[in-house]
């Protein structure tokens, strides 16, 4: 009978460790599973903003000849204003 008594403590340690290990392991796959899905969610996003990003870069690249454009327009404001002073007016 004692070692019948052994044989059922003992078993039920390892139950009881089984068993706190699987709630652990549930807990933690509870956490980690919706921070994958967030982590999916933005990474879709990322690649939806970069790709608006490109098209911002394709549609303001004539922005960076904007200073030639007004040398070019003081020019002829400065050549108009010559015309105007020959001229009498």
């Amino acid at each position: 009978m004692t070692s019948l008594l052994l044989v059922e403590a003992s078993t039920a340690g390892w139950v009881i460790g089984w068993s706190v290990g699987i709630v652990v392991v549930l807990a933690v796959v509870a956490l980690v599973v919706p921070i994958l899905l967030l982590a999916q969610r933005i990474g879709s996003q990322a690649s939806e903003i970069n790709g608006s990003l490109e098209k911002s870069v394709d549609h303001t690249a004539a922005l960076s000849e904007l200073n030639a454009t007004n040398e070019a327009a003081d020019a002829i404001v400065a050549g108009l204003a010559r015309g105007r002073n020959r001229l009498g007016g």
